[in-house]
């Protein structure tokens, strides 16, 4: 039976992504099956208890919870030790001599000391409006990380920044690259004349792979957010991004990647953009339009440049194609890429259930399960109140992944893996094992059917969205993915086909 431990600490403050990243490493230590190291907030606390754990009463926004469960009181003590040298090694600070000035208290402050021309803004959604304001009043652009933003938020802040002649990438901006700086999720990739403007992103991150496998830079990524392009939006920011790469010298051509757009606001857009005085071409997912890897194809032909032959690394001993009864089964961390592969499904299974569906009718139930063709981005806002982006903490999806192996009207696993800054530092590593395990499930459940005639094999297809010079490595990565069994394409559209390639029945 396991033991639980949780701690309360009046009044001991730390910021949240340093608390996310003491978690991990408390949940990483032997023995340890859960753990949760964070201020108990009323979010935190829903939280914790969702987890099995008891939070004292009068537990407040500025005190600290420490909630270790593990197999035995050594796991527990272990727990408590790991989480207590990360406490102490993010606590110890330089101090300083008399008369020193107090850190700055707002956000406001911050960027008028530091004289910061951009501000990335991670809290609660609840918060985040508040600060990208403080900010935007400050002068700085805003990069609004945090999601869970109202839309009403999202314009109010849109038009003040247009106002304040700055830009707000977000809400719900995950990557950005500018002046070659990498914030939030990005890649490594080289400097080079193309300006990307993304509604997305996870696509911006295909997009910028796949130019790099083609030997082509970007000069900068601008995320605009995943509802710029929807009506309630209407394009604001996108309109500031795409007037800003239009004046920057190093930008000779752009390139808009999107979830899939609302129609007049993206006719309105390429009118407005026709007169920039330079190429913008489009990536804009949707019914009838290309996907991502099709269109930045077109790209490269119009910029007078060789399309690649995308790096794939497949699988030895999977099935025959064709010969895999059940059902596509697609668990993604990538929004974009979670459209991209359903819109490119959908063309050859026919309907597809989802938390993002392509029509309402097709909204998966709070379980998130049923036994036809089914696509989860586990990325999306419902799934990421209390916890970190699954990019960062895949636990979630690792469940899932289990359980579709269990499950017999699973056909084929198509997942996704996206490398770089901020992401997971080892995630092929935990995705290996999750693959050998669900593969291993398979199996057995193969042999002991074997006596009636059926068998049942589980092929396993990943995009890895990533470059060579990512802290991950792609070849890396790839290499212990199929070491595992799976096939491995950095292409989004090819792993999708390749996955699709198995199932003897489409529709």
């Amino acid at each position: 039976m396991s033991i639980t431990h949780v701690d309360l600490r009046r009044g001991a403050y730390h910021d949240s992504v340093t608390l996310l990243q003491i978690s991990r490493t408390v949940a990483d230590v032997h023995g340890v099956e859960a753990a949760q190291v964070a201020m108990a907030t009323e979010l935190n606390v829903e939280v914790l208890s969702g987890m099995g754990f008891d939070v004292p009463e009068g537990a407040g926004a500025n005190d600290l919870v420490v909630a270790v469960r593990a197999a035995d009181e050594e796991g527990v003590a272990a727990g408590i030790a790991a989480a207590e040298a990360a406490l102490s090694a993010k606590s110890a600070t330089p101090s300083g001599g008399f008369g020193d000035a107090p850190p700055p208290r707002t956000t406001a402050a911050a960027i008028r000391a530091g004289a910061a021309e951009i501000a990335l803004i991670s809290v609660p959604g609840r918060y985040a409006a508040t600060e990208a304001l403080d900010a935007i009043g400050a002068g700085a652009s805003v990069m609004l990380f945090s999601d869970n933003v109202s839309v009403e938020d999202e314009v109010m802040l849109k038009d003040a920044a247009a106002s304040a002649d700055v830009l707000v990438m977000g809400p719900d901006c995950g990557t950005a690259v500018v002046g070659g700086v990498a914030l939030g999720f990005a890649n490594v990739v080289t400097a080079g004349p193309i300006g990307l403007v993304a509604a997305s992103g996870t696509g911006a991150q295909q997009i910028m792979c796949l130019l790099d496998a083609a030997g082509v830079g970007i000069s900068h990524c601008l995320g605009v957010g995943g509802r710029d392009l929807k009506t309630a939006v209407g394009g604001r920011s996108t309109r500031q991004a795409l007037a800003a790469l239009a004046a920057d010298e190093a930008t000779t051509s752009i390139v808009v990647v999107s979830k899939p757009p609302d129609e007049e606001v993206l006719s309105d857009l390429e009118s407005y953009a026709a007169g920039l005085g330079l190429p913008v071409r489009w990536a804009t997912l949707g019914a009838g339009r290309p996907d991502l890897t099709t269109a930045l194809e077109s790209v490269l032909e119009a910029e007078g440049r060789a399309v690649p032959e995308w790096p794939a690394w497949v699988a030895d001993g999977d099935p025959e194609p064709g010969s895999v009864g059940g059902s596509l089964r697609g668990l993604f961390c990538g929004g974009t890429l979670a459209d991209d592969a359903m819109l490119l499904a959908a063309e050859v299974v026919g309907d597809i259930r989802s938390n993002i569906p392509l029509r309402d009718d097709l909204a998966l139930g709070s379980d998130l399960r049923h036994d036809g063709h089914l696509v989860i981005d586990f990325g999306d806002d419902g799934l990421t109140q209390g916890r970190a982006h699954p990019m960062i903490d895949p636990s979630l999806r690792m469940e899932r992944i289990a359980a579709e192996a269990a499950d017999p009207s699973c056909g084929v696993l198509l997942l996704d893996l996206v490398l770089g800054y901020g992401a997971h530092q080892d995630p092929a590593g935990e995705l290996a094992d999750a693959i050998r395990s669900a593969k291993a499930t398979a199996g057995a459940e193969q042999q002991s059917t074997k006596r009636s005639g059926t068998a049942r094999a589980l092929p396993v297809v990943v995009s890895v969205t990533g470059t060579e010079s990512d802290p991950q490595g792609l070849t890396r990565t790839a290499e212990t993915l199929v070491a595992a069994g799976a096939s491995v394409f950095l292409s989004n559209r090819d792993a999708t086909r390749h996955a699709l390639s198995f199932l003897g029945s489409t529709r």
